[in-house]
This record gives C-alpha cells, structure tokens and sequence, in this order.
C-alpha cells in the first residue's frame, strides 16, 4: 500500500522541487515584465509570464507529469513573417496546470498561414489536414497574469 502512495506522489513531489528550484533564478531575473507576451484562449487575449525549465528538468516533467497544458506556437509562421500569437488549451479555473508543453503547429501550404485562437480551432484544422501538430520536449512554468490589456 505505501508503495502506490509513493507511486502517485513522486510525479507531485518532482513538479513542486522544479518549481521551487526555479522560482529564485526567476525572482532575481532583470528580464521581469520582459517574459510578459499575449496569448489566445477560446478566442480572448490574455497576457502570460512564462519561463522554460531547464532541459534535465523537462525531460523529468514529461516523463513523470501526465497532467501537462499544452501552449501552441509556430515558429514557421514566424520565420515567414506572421506574427503568430501563441494559443492556450486552459486557463485558470479551466484544467489549468502551470506547467506547460509546447507544441508546434506547422501549416501545410504557407499560404494558409493564418493565426487560430483556439484550441478547439487548432484540433479542427488538424483534423482537416490543414496543419501538423508536432510536440517538442520544451517545458514551461506559465502563468495567466491577466486579460490582454490594450
């Protein structure tokens, strides 16, 4: 019995000590508001503070961590000059974790390169075969700080 105990708590345990090992280099950051970027949820922009874990720490979470958010962002659409904002599948009272994985969204003809506010409208254009879903290994400690202000 206090093995399955250990079973379920070990995942919790290792989350929590990432954090916590990561909060201090966050707090003495000279970046600070610098992390601040938008990002879509359901269609609503919402500002978000994030930072990556470093890579053991990622490689750890994704292991052991099974109750992972996932933001959506597409490098490609960048690299060919759309300012894609980055999409949220959960915000806070919404299945929120603060660990995040990224997952890149990559268009099949880049001359759809459009950007979706949704996760719902991203899993429906991969459905269709409009876009690929490629997960990375990258982790984040995310926060919902607040809706866009504009």
């Amino acid at each position: 019995m206090k093995q399955k105990h250990y079973t379920i708590l070990m995942p919790v345990a290792v989350t929590l000590l990432l954090f916590v090992l990561a909060v201090p280099s966050f707090a003495g950051s000279t970046r600070g508001s610098a992390t601040n970027m938008p990002a879509y949820y359901d269609g609503e922009l919402f500002t978000i503070s994030f930072f990556e874990l470093p890579p053991g720490g990622e490689k750890t979470v994704l292991a052991r961590n099974k109750s992972i958010n996932i933001i959506y962002q597409s490098d490609q659409a960048e690299a060919a000059g759309f300012e894609f904002i980055s999409v949220l599948d959960a915000i806070p009272g919404d299945g929120f974790n603060p660990l995040w994985q990224e997952v890149q969204i990559v268009f099949v003809n880049t001359a759809t390169i459009q950007q979706l506010t949704s996760d719902t409208d991203i899993l429906a254009a991969a459905a269709s075969g409009e876009i690929l879903l490629i997960p990375t290994t990258e982790v984040y400690i995310c926060s919902v700080v607040g809706p866009k202000k504009t």
